[in-house]
């Protein structure tokens, strides 16, 4: 076994790239000798931004891309034609085993197709669902699915409960994970046909903790663990926990500049403040893991800065070292016996 734990890193996906991906990836490898960063894309221009800082060279490696795979592009076609990308490179890394784990804030399309063409599903898995962390009021919950499955099946969602269990249980070590659906009431009769048809077979699932139905509203204080939905509710959700929390920074920071008075207040509970208000930085919890896949894809943000990137490094030595696929396969498996 590998004394690191090897990520293979997009370094020219997202809006900041590349300056933001190295800064990232440097800045996970200064703070950990466990991993090790493969930085996929143009050898010049990496080689470049990395003459910037100071590391240990046996912790990061280039592998030279010359293609890039933008955002606008069909994603399946973009897989199959751009062999040289630096999406491309980067998954094929985790599917011939040099590399462990995937991180990009690229192409949303092309890293979930290629994710699922490239590293491949683990078998039983139906459809791998994006899975990040969003915070909450008892710390954090997994929302899944937010991206990858809009028209989703109660088999699907099962599934995603299932396997969102296993990460919460084993990354983030909540004991007994709490289940909810996401729902228009808490009533086991409400909801659409999906629900409706998710909700006896997730009540009846012996190996998670299902707690029922939960409103939107609910998430923020922490009532589940585990928030399974498909994808199109969940992206909503997500881009309105997004959304809300923003705003919400920047009226409480213009807020306390509106007199004198405030100004000062301002400086006595900075402090206090500040961490309060990073308890609620979805940056500080990384990108999104993709479940279910032979090895681990994390997407970040198109708009990711150096902290999330370090912090979608750093997650995946957990995820690694507490061998989380195969619990997943050993959970599914269950499933079919």
């Amino acid at each position: 076994m590998s004394e690191f734990v090897n990520v293979a890193v997009d370094a020219m996906g997202g809006d900041n790239a590349p300056l933001e991906i190295v800064k990232g990836a440097v800045d996970a490898v200064n703070e950990s000798s466990h991993v090790k960063v493969y930085l996929t894309g143009r050898e010049d221009v990496i080689r470049s931004e990395l003459t910037k800082y100071t590391y240990n060279k046996e912790q990061v490696e280039i592998v030279n891309a010359t293609e890039v795979i933008e955002t606008a592009e069909p994603p399946v076609m973009a897989i199959r034609k751009k062999k040289d990308s630096s999406i491309v490179k980067a998954l094929n890394l985790v599917k011939d085993g040099t590399c462990d784990a995937y991180v990009s804030a690229g192409s949303t399309g092309a890293t979930l197709v290629g994710g699922q063409v490239i590293v491949g599903r683990i078998k039983g898995v139906e459809r791998p669902p994006l899975a990040p962390l969003i915070p909450t009021e008892k710390g954090c919950a997994l929302l899944i699915d937010c991206g990858a499955n809009v028209d989703a099946r109660p088999s699907h969602l099962v599934q995603f409960a299932k396997m969102g269990s296993v990460y919460m249980e084993s990354v983030m070590g909540v004991k007994n994970p709490k289940v909810g659906i996401v729902n228009i009431g808490a009533e086991e009769e409400k909801g659409n046909a999906l629900v409706k048809e998710t909700f006896p077979l997730l009540k009846n699932c012996p190996d998670i903790n299902f707690v029922g139905s939960i409103e939107a509203r609910d998430i923020p204080s922490g009532s589940v663990d585990v928030v399974v939905c498909e994808a199109f509710v969940g992206n909503v959700i997500l881009k309105m926990y997004e959304g809300v929390g923003a705003t919400l920074i920047k009226k409480v920071k213009e807020g306390m500049m509106t007199t004198l008075r405030s100004k000062i207040g301002a400086l006595l509970v900075k402090p206090a403040l500040k961490n309060t208000l990073k308890a609620f930085d979805l940056e500080q919890y990384g990108g999104a893991p993709m479940l279910g896949l032979k090895g681990l894809v994390v997407k970040t943000h198109g708009s990711s800065n150096s902290v999330e990137i370090k912090n979608s490094i750093l997650q995946c030595i957990t995820f690694t070292e507490q061998n989380i696929n195969q619990k997943i396969k050993e959970k599914i498996t269950m499933e079919e016996n």
